[in-house]
């Protein structure tokens, strides 16, 4: 990869997806930051707060976040109404992907009336997809 990413934030409940996303991307050397936040509404607060969830750094702002469909208390569709009240007072727009194990086709259809969301795949992510992402969407 020629340039990397500045961040990538993974939101996701599910532990193990989380550490083979997160294990894909660091082994792809794609971003200097991958974030992970296990509900929509630690991803709020990640990125309303300006602090990272792990260090107590000050955050890096995403250019790609990944977002589950399926989570407890606040899912992908509630964060993404969030979002875009976050976003609009955001200069920088990040690309975003929806990536679950939804079969229900009216997801899909659901998710190409959003324009927050750049893409809609299915888990897993795996190298072939991301490398796709970052020539789609980053000329990488």
């Amino acid at each position: 990869m020629s340039k990397k990413l500045n961040s990538i934030l993974l939101i996701d409940d599910d532990e193990p997806t989380n550490f083979l996303n997160k294990m894909i991307l660091e082994e792809m050397d794609c971003a200097e930051n991958i974030v992970v936040a296990q509900s929509g509404r630690e991803a709020i607060s990640y990125l309303t707060g300006g602090k990272d969830i792990e260090g107590g750094k000050p955050f890096p702002m995403p250019d790609l976040i990944f977002l589950d469909i399926n989570m407890p208390a606040m899912d992908g569709w509630e964060f993404l109404e969030m979002f875009r009240i976050m976003a609009a007072r955001r200069p920088k727009r990040a690309v975003m992907v929806m990536l679950t194990t939804s079969l229900n086709p009216e997801d899909e259809i659901r998710s190409a009336a959003v324009a927050d969301i750049t893409t809609y795949k299915n888990k897993p992510l795996s190298k072939k997809m991301m490398e796709e992402i970052l020539q789609n969407h980053f000329n990488s």
